[in-house]
């Protein structure tokens, strides 16, 4: 099964190695950090070998230098395990005086940063890689790039492949690497094996605080409730509370969910804050999202035949796995992920924003005329609402969808993508 996809953090580890002595790649357990890294490198330590560990953490009290030793890029693999290391590579990209020197993996953030006395500034880039997009994992076409919306093209055009029940088995299988190698039946079991590691083991590991695994069964299925939303802390609290009989506070609450977020769990869209015409108050909250559709169908302990049976659970899982798609593509090309709500309701389930201000709106829909309709008329009360005079126009509109033969450009100038049609 050592068969590797090629993935679109290929490209982005190789342009920040030349720009920097180390690069950190951070992400959940399983999304195939490791296995990417080592594509490109030339001499592995892997921290977490079991028969190494204890010396690999001795070593780097000691004597760092000595793991650091091989050819370049070295990858340090779990360099969180000992977080001193961090300033022993730092040490050596600066006397070594050349880029592309180490690469660090970390499937969670270091237990204790303060063993950690430098930042990295200037030696060390970062980024955060997810679960696999459809298109990586072979399920999308990839016939409508993402970028090459943002050059607002007269014409697009793309035939989808993917059913609906197609869609349904993909949210729930999710983008782990191994299990899209995987006979269907079993790749869909590898979700429940994820959420069960979280909860019994991860979540405390991450940093040596022993948490209830029933409370934190009780959090994420709580969470996959209000996936989408900006649900206080103290709204998932009382949900807890009301589907079961034990005392909870809201600290605790934001405590669970500050671990799941240093293991890469959760990862929140934040909040968009366009300039406006008029005066509406703009929610700031960040909006719930797991990293991964198949995390939250494990909670609730659904599969594929329970969505396509509820379709509005469907419509925020599907909401979630488009979301770990565009986060995907739009890290390729400089863009980040946002959400707006504003105080009369009005949403845009994501904005993906550009390093150099563009921007595209888009609504996401299961699919149907109707729906796509309501999206397509959603955007274009938010356009309205922006002030163009002191930003840019969007540079698209587009309604995602999970089913519909096409892709194309509605006379209203709004693209409507089928997900198994995007890519990067």
């Amino acid at each position: 099964m050592n068969k590797y996809k090629k993935r679109i953090a290929d490209s982005i580890l190789k342009k920040k190695l030349k720009g920097k002595g180390a690069v950190l790649i951070q992400g959940p357990k399983w999304c195939g950090k490791t296995t990417t890294a080592e594509q490109i490198s030339n001499s592995i330590l892997y921290m977490a070998k079991p028969e190494d560990k204890a010396q690999n953490i001795t070593l780097v009290d000691i004597n760092p230098s000595l793991l650091l030793k091989g050819d370049t890029p070295r990858l340090i693999d779990e360099w969180q395990i000992a977080p001193k290391v961090w300033d022993a590579i730092r040490f050596e990209v600066d006397h070594r005086d050349a880029e592309g020197q180490f690469i660090l993996t970390g499937s969670s953030v270091p237990a204790d940063m303060n063993e950690v006395i430098h930042t990295g500034t200037g030696r060390f880039a970062w980024f955060l890689m997810r679960p696999m997009s459809l298109y990586e994992s072979g399920e999308s076409n990839g016939s409508i790039s993402l970028g090459d919306l943002f050059n607002a093209p007269n014409n697009i055009s793309g035939t989808n492949e993917l059913e609906l029940e197609d869609i349904a088995y993909l949210s729930c299988r999710g983008g782990w690497p191994r299990a899209t190698l995987m006979q269907k039946d079993i790749a869909l079991e590898q979700a429940f094996d994820y959420f069960d590691a979280i909860v019994q083991s991860d979540i405390s590991q991450v940093d040596n605080i022993t948490r209830n695994p029933e409370r934190v069964k009780k959090l994420m299925k709580t969470y996959s409730r209000n996936l989408g939303t900006q649900a206080s802390n103290e709204t998932l609290k009382n949900d807890m509370i009301s589907n079961d009989s034990f005392s909870l506070d809201v600290d605790t609450v934001f405590s669970y969910i500050n671990a799941l977020k240093k293991i890469f769990v959760v990862e929140e869209a934040p909040a968009w804050n366009p300039n406006l015409r008029s005066k509406t108050a703009i929610r700031t909250s960040d909006t719930r999202y797991f990293i991964d559709s198949s995390i939250a169908t494990a909670s609730l302990g659904i599969g594929p035949n329970d969505l396509l049976n509820d379709l509005n659970t469907f419509g925020l899982i599907f909401e979630t796995l488009c979301i770990r798609d565009l986060r995907v593509y739009a890290e390729s090309i400089n863009g980040n992920v946002y959400h707006y709500r504003d105080a009369n309701d009005l949403e845009c389930d994501a904005v993906i924003h550009l390093r150099n201000g563009s921007y595209g709106l888009i609504e996401i829909k299961l699919g149907g005329e109707n729906l796509i309709n309501q999206g397509a008329e959603n955007l274009k009360k938010m356009y309205n609402k922006i002030d163009t005079e002191k930003m840019n126009n969007p540079a698209f509109l587009m309604v995602l969808t999970a089913t519909g033969k096409y892709a194309y450009k509605r006379e209203d100038d709004v693209y409507v993508v089928p997900i198994g049609c995007l890519k990067n």
